[in-house]
C-alpha cells in the first residue's frame, strides 16, 4: 500500500496564524507536530516513508522537504497550479501506476487530527483489502451531531462485508453539505456517516473512473504519464494540469462510481476545519476554555484563546475565538469560526499582502 498525502490547501479559516508561505498542514494546530509531520507519523508501520507520496504546490515544497527530510525526492510531486483534488489525485495515480497499477493507494489529508491512531490504522488494513478487489472505499466518520459543515455518505446496512471484524457497507449516495434541518434528518436515521475525504483504490481503478466521468482530465493526465522519467515532464506538466478542469473527486468521481464501499468508523476524527474546532480535541480547562500561548482567563468560558506574542487577557466573555500574532489579531464568536475566510478574502481584496 502507499499513502497519497494531499497538503495543497490554503488553510485560510486558521488566519491569522495560517498564511499563504504556512497553510495550516504546516503548523501545529492543537498537537506538537505540525498537522502533515502528524499524518505521516500516524502511518508507521503500515506505510512506511519510502512508500509515501505528497501532492503540493511548487512554494511549499522546501517547507515539506525540512518538515520531512527522509522523504524521497520523488515523492514530492508538484501541482504547478491548484486544480482541486479530481486532479490531484489523477497525477498521483499516474505516478503510481507507472510503479504498481494494481498497489493500494490510500489518498488522506495533510490536515486531519486522528485521536486513536492504532484504530486508524487497523481501519485503513481492512479499506486496503477491499480496494485489491478492484472497489473504492472511503471512511465515513460516525456523526455525534447534526453538522451542517461536512458531506455525508449514505450507506446501506444490508449490503455489508465483514473484513477481520470490520464491516464494509456497500455506498448509496455522497451527498453535499446540508443544511440544518436535513443534518438533523440524516442524524436520526443512523444511515449516514460524515465524508472523511479518504478514499482507498488502485492507480488502475482511479484512473478508469476518471476515465468515464472526467475524459478530459484522463486525457491530459496520459499526456503527463508519458512524460515521466523525461526531459519533457516538466513543460508537460505544467502545460497540461494548468489546463485539467479544476473539480473535487468527489463530485467529479464519487458521486458517479460504482461498486464504493464505505467502512463507518470513530477514530477521535477531527478535520480541524477552524479555530472553534480546537474544544473538541485539545486540551480544554475545567470551563471550556482552549489557551495556548501567553493567557490569562478571568471568569470567562467556552473561549479558544492562542497567542504566538503579545499577553492577550479575557475579562468576563464566553464562547469566543482570540488569537494573536506579531501583526495581526482575530477575535470572534466561536459560532462564526467558519467565517474567518472572509477575512481572508476581505484582506485580499484590499490588497494587504503583508498579512496574507
Amino acid at each position: 500500500m502507499y499513502a497519497v498525502i494531499m497538503a495543497g490547501g490554503s488553510g485560510t479559516r486558521f488566519w491569522p496564524v495560517s498564511r499563504r508561505d504556512r497553510p495550516k498542514q504546516f503548523l501545529a494546530i492543537g498537537t506538537d507536530r505540525p498537522l502533515l509531520v502528524e499524518t505521516v507519523a500516524r502511518l508507521d508501520p503500515l506505510v512506511p516513508l519510502e512508500r509515501i507520496l505528497v501532492v503540493a504546490g511548487a512554494h511549499h515544497a522546501d517547507t515539506i522537504r525540512a518538515l520531512l527530510p527522509g522523504l524521497p525526492p520523488d515523492n514530492l510531486l508538484i501541482e504547478p497550479c491548484a486544480r482541486n483534488t479530481a486532479p490531484c489525485v489523477g497525477l498521483a495515480a499516474a505516478h503510481l501506476a507507472a510503479r504498481d497499477p494494481d498497489a493500494v493507494m490510500a489518498v488522506l489529508p495533510a490536515d486531519h487530527h486522528i485521536g486513536d491512531p492504532a484504530r486508524f490504522r487497523a481501519l485503513i488494513a481492512a479499506a486496503a483489502d477491499r480496494a485489491r478487489r478492484g472497489e473504492i472505499v472511503t471512511l465515513g466518520i460516525r456523526p455525534t451531531r447534526p453538522e451542517t459543515g461536512y458531506g455525508y455518505i449514505h450507506f446501506d446496512r444490508t449490503d455489508t462485508v465483514d473484513i477481520d471484524g470490520v464491516a464494509a457497507c456497500r455506498v448509496e449516495r455522497f451527498v453535499e453539505k446540508p443544511p440544518r434541518e436535513v443534518a438533523e434528518q440524516y442524524l436520526a436515521s443512523g444511515r449516514y456517516l460524515w465524508n472523511s475525504g479518504m478514499f482507498f483504490f488502485t492507480p488502475r481503478r482511479i484512473l478508469a473512473d476518471i476515465g468515464r466521468f472526467l475524459p478530459a482530465t484522463r486525457a491530459r493526465l496520459d499526456r503527463i504519464a508519458a512524460a515521466i522519467g523525461t526531459p519533457a515532464y516538466a513543460e508537460t506538466l505544467e502545460r497540461e494540469f494548468a489546463a485539467t478542469e479544476a473539480v473535487s473527486l468527489d463530485y467529479g468521481v464519487m458521486e458517479h462510481a460504482d461498486r464504493v464501499r464505505v467502512v463507518p468508523a470513530a477514530f477521535g476524527w477531527n478535520d480541524v476545519g477552524h479555530w472553534a474546532a480546537l474544544a473538541d480535541f485539545g486540551d480544554v480547562d475545567d470551563r471550556g476554555n482552549v489557551l495556548r500561548g501567553d493567557t490569562v482567563i478571568v471568569d470567562s468560558h467556552g473561549c479558544v484563546v492562542q497567542s504566538e506574542g503579545p499577553l492577550v487577557a479575557l475579562v468576563g466573555v464566553h464562547d469566543l475565538v482570540v488569537v494573536a500574532t506579531g501583526d495581526a489579531v482575530l477575535v470572534c464568536p466561536k459560532d462564526r469560526a467558519q467565517d474567518v475566510r472572509r477575512v481572508v478574502d476581505r484582506l485580499a481584496a484590499r490588497k494587504r499582502e503583508d498579512v496574507l
